[in-house]
C-alpha cells in the first residue's frame, strides 16, 4: 500500500469531511504531481489540527476552521497553477500579496475577504516552516467578522504616551527613534526589518524608501518626518556609529540580539510599551500595525485621503479608502456640541 493509499479524507461529521486534495485541483494534476501535492497538503491539514494556532502549545485549530482553511488554500493553489501556466508548489509570497490584491477589489463581502486572508496567513506560517522565502510578513487587514475598517488602533492620546515612554525608556536612541519613526510613517513590519541607513535624510526631514525594498516593490517613496523625529534620528546614527554590533552591517535598526526585527519582535515591543504608557488594551489585538492603522486613521481626519494614501505609501486609493472614517474620540466631541 503506497502513503496515498493510506491517507483518506478527515470525517468532521456525518456527511461532511475535510477532502486533502479537493476534487476542483485533482483534475489539474498527472499522477506525479498528484502524488506530490497530496503530500503537501497531508502535512498542512495535519499541522493545522494538530499545532497550527499555537505551536509552541501544540494547540491546533477546530476541524470547522480546519475546513474552512483548506479549501481557501486548496482555491489559491489552483489560481497560482492558472498565473503560472503549470503546476507549481510552493506559491511565493508574491503570490499572496497578488491574490489578495485581486480579492480586496472583488465586489464580495468584507468577511469573505477577511476569511481568504486569515487562511492565506495560515498557509504562509506553515510553509515559513517547510520552504525559504516563504515568509509573508502581512497583519490581518480585512475582519473575518465583517466589518469594514481598520484593525485595533492607538488612539491620538495613546500615541502621545507611547512617544513619551520611548523617549522615557533610558536605553538610547535605537527605541525611541525607531517609534518615532514608524509613528510618522506608520512602516510595516517588514519595512522596519529592510531599513538602512541610506534610508535617512534628516536635512529634508524624510525617509527614502527605494522600490527595491519598498513593502510592495512598485515605487521609490518620499516619507515625511516630523522634526523630533529627524533629531531623534540624528542622535541614533551618532550612537549607532559607536556601536561595535552595527560594524559593517547596513540595517538602520538591530534587536539586542543583533538581529533584524520581524512582527513577532515588533508585537513584543509594542505590547511593552502600551505596558510601561499604562494602555488598557480592553481586548485589542496591539500589533506593529496598530501604529500604521492609527496613522491612517488621524492622517485622513486631519488632511485627506490623498494625504494618508502618500504618507502610508497605498498604490491605490481604494486600500486607504478604509481609514475614510470619523475616529471615535472626534465623534464624542461632535457630541458634546450638539
Amino acid at each position: 500500500m503506497t502513503a496515498r493509499d493510506e491517507r483518506c479524507d478527515i470525517q468532521i461529521e456525518p456527511g461532511r469531511s475535510i477532502k486533502i486534495v479537493p476534487s476542483s485541483n485533482e483534475e489539474q494534476l498527472n499522477e506525479q504531481q498528484l502524488v506530490d501535492y497530496e503530500e503537501h497538503r497531508w502535512e498542512f491539514i495535519q499541522w493545522l489540527r494538530s499545532e497550527g494556532k499555537d505551536p509552541e502549545s501544540h494547540r491546533g485549530y477546530s476541524d470547522y476552521s480546519v475546513y474552512g482553511t483548506g479549501y481557501r488554500t486548496a482555491r489559491f493553489d489552483r489560481w497560482v497553477w492558472g498565473e503560472e501556466g503549470r503546476y507549481s508548489i510552493p506559491p511565493t509570497t508574491e503570490h499572496a500579496e497578488q491574490y489578495m490584491d485581486e480579492v480586496a477589489y472583488r465586489d464580495v463581502s468584507t468577511s469573505t475577504k477577511g476569511k481568504t486572508e486569515e487562511a492565506l496567513i495560515r498557509y504562509y506560517r506553515w510553509l515559513e516552516t517547510r520552504f525559504n522565502g516563504c515568509d509573508w510578513d502581512r497583519e490581518q487587514q480585512f475582519r473575518s467578522g465583517g466589518e469594514d475598517n481598520p484593525r485595533d488602533y492607538l488612539t491620538r492620546r495613546e500615541r502621545r504616551l507611547i512617544r513619551e515612554t520611548a523617549f522615557e525608556r533610558g536605553d538610547g536612541w535605537c527605541t525611541t527613534s525607531l517609534v518615532l519613526t514608524s509613528l510618522d510613517a506608520g512602516l510595516r513590519p517588514v519595512e522596519v526589518n529592510r531599513a538602512v541607513v541610506d534610508w535617512v535624510d534628516t536635512t529634508n526631514m524624510l525617509l527614502r524608501i527605494p522600490k527595491e525594498d519598498s513593502s510592495k516593490n512598485e515605487d521609490n517613496w518620499r516619507v515625511s518626518l516630523t522634526s523630533r523625529t529627524a533629531t531623534a534620528l540624528q542622535h541614533w546614527l551618532q550612537e549607532r556609529s559607536e556601536n561595535t554590533k552595527y560594524e559593517n552591517r547596513d540595517e538602520l535598526w538591530l534587536t539586542r540580539e543583533a538581529t533584524t526585527y520581524s512582527s513577532r519582535s515588533l508585537s513584543r515591543l509594542i505590547k511593552k510599551l502600551c505596558e510601561e504608557a499604562g494602555i488598557e488594551l480592553g481586548g485589542r489585538s496591539m500589533t506593529w500595525y496598530s501604529i500604521r492603522h492609527s496613522l491612517g486613521t488621524y492622517m485622513t481626519a486631519e488632511r485627506d485621503l490623498k494625504a494618508a494614501k502618500d504618507q502610508l505609501r497605498h498604490q491605490s486609493a481604494r486600500t486607504t479608502m478604509k481609514y475614510d472614517q470619523v475616529p471615535v474620540e472626534d465623534r464624542r466631541d461632535a457630541l458634546e456640541k450638539i
